[in-house]
């Protein structure tokens, strides 16, 4: 989701290469329902999940956030979880973890990596 990424780029690839799911954090549970469509409908049969360095998902609490939206919005979201992260590495290996555990996931490969939006470096995890 952030705009500093340009994901066909940073991976050296062309239109139509890759079907590229965005979402704040890359978090993998709020895209299955996208990787599903991408694998049953349009014959996906890779999975690379990237997160990237400074990612604000990195800077709040579900908590933080209910209590902002209820503040200006009055609106309770107690219900909603934002999926935040206190731990690049790690939520990169949750996600994985999940899409490989899913039974609605195709077992292909997946990979995780991490993005440097400093350096433009992608690192495996």
């Amino acid at each position: 989701m952030d705009a500093r990424i340009d994901p066909a780029k940073a991976l050296g690839l062309a239109e139509g290469d890759a079907h590229v799911i965005r979402n704040a954090g890359g978090r993998a549970s709020e895209a299955l329902r996208s990787v599903l469509i991408s694998q049953q409908l349009l014959g996906t049969r890779e999975i690379v999940l990237i997160h990237h360095t400074d990612c604000g998902m990195l800077t709040f609490t579900d908590e933080v956030l209910r209590n902002k939206v209820k503040e200006e919005l009055k609106e309770n979201v107690d219900h909603v979880s934002f999926l935040p992260f206190p731990d690049l590495k790690e939520s990169v290996v949750e996600d994985v973890a999940l899409l490989k555990k899913s039974g609605l996931v195709l077992d292909v490969p997946i990979t995780g990596y991490i993005y440097d939006v400093k350096t433009g470096a992608i690192n495996k995890v």
